[in-house]
């Protein structure tokens, strides 16, 4: 069937519209055609059960970001506030830092309060330990001890000299020396002078008292000892009363939280508990430095870390992470260099998106989630554990086994969308058996929507709400007219529409560019026009070149004539999103055999499964339709000519069966008629894609070559719907130079592409003798005689064609 041109392409009335420019219409605060995602994800963002999270599939352009972002944002108002989390020092384990939990906005006051508290608590310590209560206290325990001590030498001391013996001091330390009558000590001669028992009971007395010397001495430890441990106590009650109004005024400002008073309490203890060290004074120089470092590393350990911080927020966080990986997402640990090694505390530990998206929502890009080493098994494991739990990509992979920081994990609750194609979508459900677990919500994305009266005004108003917010000019109705018709191309349907908005919102963004730069306001069709046209011709150059290759005749095209077993196919090619139609040669040769098709893209690995098969459906179909009562005796080959490259696809395939049988009958095809289409075993011409671009694609050629108003190109008519054809094409067949031919069956294309009628079977399963189904029968015929000669003994073959 001969198509109309008003068959060819849906033409959109500007009058029908009803409005002169966009400027009247108002915005369009919902996505066109996405029902079925948006009802997914109210129902996942309403779901409070564990593994709802989402995957938002579809394909690029649907603006399937700006929806769910829309649609988090919106609902994240209807949620609580979330929590603040602080790490803090776990000062009994302080390798392991414990995550203290905060109402929304107090974890920067807490932060605050802490530092105000280490600076206040200088001064606190300093006043109380420089205060003269202090020094008396402590200067009545120091003279407690040097009266003990004392009392204990001044008592031997006593003893001696009741017994004529004096106790010395001296710098070596004590030592005993006998008096003489005058009380002076006793010179070594007088001594000896003494008669032996004399010497000897002063030897034994002062023996004795050095015993007891001994005992008072060795009691000094214990004295000492004590004398310290009561000055201990003195610092510690001291420092108690220095801070415990500090932490006292903290406590009653975090009153209800029982955590945070607990955690208070243990900065306390370990105030009191290393006051000496928060106290001592190094001397000048190096060491006074060293001592400094120290003692603010010690005030480090009572102040925080935050690392959620929500202050200022007015609903739950909405967190979109453009690099997700391991680190990224589940945060890390830095280090800092001191004397040559790395160090690190709890202050280094930084957050990542999961923390920073707690209590509300996180939206990844799937394919880079995926691409990230250990990201998405991180991602997992902290859904399903509920929490996260920062470690290291190296204590992940198990590469080192030092002592590190292991911070306590963050309770966790948010929802996850994931933003992906489907075919990442199938694949993850397929093959990972955990995905579908926790990703029970899938939020499918249309990329058309149909065309219909409400439809057509709902893609106005879209129309004009991206022209607003692009800030470009508003855009008149024969332009949004335009834009509508370009959907329909893209949708490649007269009855749909692409809402790859996205790509429509790259045609208002050139339009608009063509119409400033010629004077235009509002912007025109004809200003769309240009946009698509330049489109087109930046991304033409490869397309460009093939076709003037085929004008000048290295690639081998025919466009008038007849030529047998020789066809012109269409077909398409895609690279770089622009898709171009470009005819093929398609040859057959055919002759006696076993009944093999012989598909030569197979044959050296350059044809697709598809392709394959579509050649083996036609040898189904010859078989099936004119050797029912014979073997099928042929031996064929088919082949797309020039063809380098690999071809997949089973659209040609009507034309390789029509090539096919112009061989074996032996009857021209016509050279200026090109076919696309798809056969099945019964004959049925099936519908196929990029039809527009296919014709397209042969129009060029004959264009270029010189319209005769015989040429045109033969689709399946189940294609009809989907013409949406350039309007020069729609033009020319209006005018009688080119044809569009619609059919339904192998017979309606052999009588077109042959100008013979294809003949009809009767009872016996045999086409009559002057139509072209017949001759490809005789042709069969003749072949399954000749190879039943030639599988006789010589004698018999001789007999049966009566040679002598």
């Amino acid at each position: 069937m001969r198509l109309e041109a008003d068959a060819l392409r849906w033409h959109c009335d500007p009058e029908a519209l009803g409005f002169a420019t966009t400027d009247e219409l108002t915005d369009l605060d919902y996505a066109l055609g996405q029902e079925r995602a948006v009802e997914a994800l109210t129902f996942g963002l309403g779901m409070g059960r564990d593994g709802y999270n989402i995957y938002a599939l579809g394909a690029s352009g649907v603006h399937k970001h700006e929806l769910v972002q829309h649609h988090l944002e919106a609902d994240a108002h209807n949620r609580e506030l979330p929590s603040d989390f602080c790490y803090v020092n776990n000062f009994e384990e302080p390798h392991r830092p414990n995550i203290l939990k905060l109402p929304a906005g107090r974890g920067a006051d807490f932060k605050n309060d802490l530092d105000t508290f280490v600076d206040d608590l200088r001064d606190s310590l300093r006043a109380a330990f420089e205060s003269d209560e202090y020094r008396t206290r402590r200067q009545m325990i120091e003279r407690e001890f040097r009266e003990e001590q004392e009392k204990a030498v001044n008592e031997i001391e006593r003893e001696a000299r009741e017994n004529g013996i004096t106790l010395q001091r001296t710098p070596a330390g004590f030592g005993f020396a006998p008096l003489t009558e005058d009380g002076e000590v006793m010179s070594p001669d007088s001594f000896h002078q003494l008669d032996a028992d004399k010497q000897q009971e002063i030897q034994q007395e002062i023996e004795r008292l050095q015993h007891r010397l001994q005992e008072a001495l060795q009691q000094m430890p214990k004295w000492l000892k004590q004398t310290r441990e009561k000055i201990r106590q003195l610092n510690a009650d001291t420092a108690s009363q220095a801070v415990g109004h500090l932490v006292e005024a903290l406590k009653r400002r975090y009153d209800p939280l029982r955590a945070v008073q607990d955690h208070l309490d243990r900065i306390q203890a370990d105030i009191v508990d290393n006051v000496d060290a928060l106290l001592a004074r190094g001397d000048q120089g190096e060491m006074q430095a060293a001592q400094g470092e120290q003692t603010e590393a010690l005030l480090r350990r009572y102040r925080a870390n935050l690392i959620v911080d929500n202050r200022g927020r007015e609903a739950a966080p909405v967190v979109y992470e453009d690099e997700p990986s391991y680190d990224r997402l589940i945060g890390r640990i830095e280090h800092r260099a001191e004397m040559g090694a790395l160090t690190t505390d709890f202050h280094l530990i930084r957050e990542g998106a999961l923390h920073r998206a707690n209590g509300g929502y996180l939206v990844l890009d799937a394919r880079k989630v995926l691409s990230k080493p250990l990201a998405w098994e991180a991602l997992k494991r902290t859904l399903r554990a509920g929490e996260v739990r920062i470690e290291s990509l190296y204590q992940a992979l198990g590469l080192i086994s030092t002592v590190s920081l292991e911070p306590e994990p963050v309770p966790l609750s948010l929802k996850v969308v994931l933003i992906g194609e489907r075919l990442l979508y199938y694949l993850l459900s397929e093959l990972d058996p955990e995905f579908n677990e926790l990703f029970k919500v899938a939020a499918d994305f249309e990329e058309r929507t149909d065309r219909s009266d409400g439809t057509r005004d709902l893609y106005a108003r879209a129309v004009a709400t991206l022209a607003r917010r692009n800030e470009l000019a508003p855009f008149s109705a024969a332009g949004v007219a335009r834009v509508l018709e370009h959907a329909a191309r893209l949708a490649a349907d007269q009855d749909k529409l692409s809402i790859e908005m996205e790509t429509i919102a790259d045609t208002l963004r050139e339009a608009d560019f063509h119409a400033r730069r010629n004077g235009n306001n509002p912007v025109e069709a004809a200003d769309v026009d240009a946009a698509i046209r330049a489109r087109e011709r930046r991304m033409g150059r490869v397309r460009e070149r093939m076709h003037e290759e085929i004008l000048r005749g290295t690639v081998l095209i025919d466009s008038d004539g007849t030529r047998g077993g020789q066809i012109n196919a269409l077909t398409v090619m895609s690279l770089g999103g622009v898709s171009f139609g470009r005819p093929t040669r398609v040859t057959a040769r055919a002759g006696i055999g076993r009944g093999n098709v012989v598909d030569i893209e197979r044959e050296v690995a350059l044809g697709g499964p598809i392709h394959s098969k579509g050649v083996l459906i036609l040898h189904g179909y010859l078989a099936a339709r004119y050797a029912r009562e014979r073997p099928l005796s042929l031996s064929a080959s088919l082949v797309f000519e020039q063809s380098y490259g690999g071809v997949e696809g089973d659209s040609a395939s009507l034309a390789e069966l029509l090539t096919l049988l112009s061989t074996i009958a032996d009857v021209p095809l016509r050279q200026d008629l090109a076919v696309t289409g798809s056969v099945n075993q019964h004959g049925q011409v099936q519908p196929i894609g990029g039809v527009n671009e296919k014709i397209e694609g042969f129009f060029e050629v004959c264009k270029d070559r010189g319209l005769t108003g015989e040429q045109g190109v033969v689709i399946p008519d189940a294609n009809r719907k989907h013409l949406t054809l350039r309007q020069e094409v729609v033009d020319a067949v209006r005018a009688d130079s080119f044809a569009v031919h619609a059919v339904k069956t192998v017979d309606e294309a052999i009588e077109l592409f042959t100008g013979m009628p294809a003949g009809t079977e009767d009872a016996d399963g045999r086409f009559p003798a002057d139509t072209f189904n017949g001759a490809v029968q005789a042709s069969l015929d003749a072949l399954a005689e000749k190879r039943r000669q030639f599988g006789l003994p010589s004698e018999a073959r001789r007999n049966s064609t009566g040679e002598a």
